[in-house]
């Protein structure tokens, strides 16, 4: 039985993956479908009540009913890198790629169903509050009056996107910023804009959740730092990742929250403020782990490979048809 790896061939962090799982034994087939009709193929018969399917990667063949797991990392458009690119051959074959895996007996990590649902900010804040995660103040609006009532309430704000660019991709990537006190909000009618209350942080919290296993890393806030520095993505910062514990609180909440997003992994955002409460930020269904291992050296990339080995009882959605999810 195949691990099948969908991302780009520069995604360094599957590297780790693929290294954890050859070391093991696993076979492993790993692809980008933007090669697709440019170095990799694939077919579909169904015939007389039975279908079957392979995939051709590199020159090897892959029986689709041979994978026992699908990684769904960071997978580039469906046959950009064709020989005669198209919006309509993208489709084409983005639907026959997807729609072949999601007839596989594999599991996923994470469904893409899932895994689009689970990108859109408000209801990640949704999931994490019914999932009892704290979560600080939010609006998203495109009413200037609105925003001026919040920020009367709570005067003390950050400025984010709504949409989770990656921050490897800096044309697209918008800090989080701290709002002005004399800000005019009239710009907000041109863009729904997420205003969130600050949490005068003490740390940074980024736990990552691999199926039932629950790794959390922690770095402390610069004293000296400025106030605007709110990004820990951009923010100078000397102190290294280090490993944290997670409060049973959170682990029940975050158990919640996967369970409810039907996800197998989750890259989870917190704000640790002065009482110690983990304030939820965000939750990455494909968010980086790679700094944090290095860092800390949580066994992050093996988790994920034992459990894409199929390893343990599967957490989250498992394939097409299974709705439900292992906590």
């Amino acid at each position: 039985m195949t691990v099948l790896i969908l991302t780009s061939e520069e995604d360094v962090t599957a590297d780790m993956v693929v290294l954890r799982l050859s070391e093991a034994g696993v076979p492993v087939v790993r692809l980008d479908p933007a090669d697709l009709t440019n170095g990799v193929a694939l077919s579909g018969e169904y015939v007389q009540g039975t279908g079957h399917g392979h995939l051709s990667v590199g020159g090897r063949l892959v029986s689709m009913s041979g994978l026992r797991s699908i990684w769904v990392r960071r997978p580039g458009n469906a046959a950009a890198r064709a020989a005669q690119p198209s919006a309509w051959l993208t489709e084409e074959s983005s639907q026959a790629l997807y729609g072949m895996l999601r007839t596989t007996g594999a599991r996923w990590m994470n469904h893409p169903d899932a895994a689009r649902r689970a990108r859109h900010k408000p209801w990640q804040l949704h999931l994490a509050q019914q999932s009892a995660l704290a979560v600080p103040a939010t609006l998203i609006t495109t009413f200037p009056q609105a925003a001026r009532e919040f920020a009367e309430r709570f005067p003390d704000l950050v400025v984010k996107p709504v949409s989770g660019a990656h921050p490897q991709e800096p044309p697209r990537a918008v800090p989080t910023s701290r709002v002005a006190p004399d800000t005019d909000f009239s710009a907000v009618a041109f863009g729904p804009t997420l205003l969130q209350r600050r949490i005068a942080k003490r740390a940074d919290i980024r736990l990552t959740a691999v199926g039932d296993t629950l790794l959390a890393a922690r770095k402390p806030a610069d004293p000296d730092a400025h106030p605007d520095d709110v990004d820990v993505r951009f923010a100078p910062s000397g102190s290294p990742w280090l490993p944290a514990e997670v409060p049973p609180r959170v682990a029940e909440g975050v158990r919640r929250y996967l369970k409810g997003a039907e996800l197998a992994y989750g890259a989870f955002d917190f704000a640790e403020d002065a009482d110690g409460i983990w304030w939820f930020l965000e939750c990455n269904q494909s968010g980086q782990f790679g700094f944090v291992e290095m860092d800390t050296g949580q066994p992050i990339a093996a988790t994920i490979a034992k459990w894409l080995a199929g390893d343990g009882v599967p957490d989250g959605r498992c394939a097409e048809g299974d709705r439900s999810a292992a906590s």
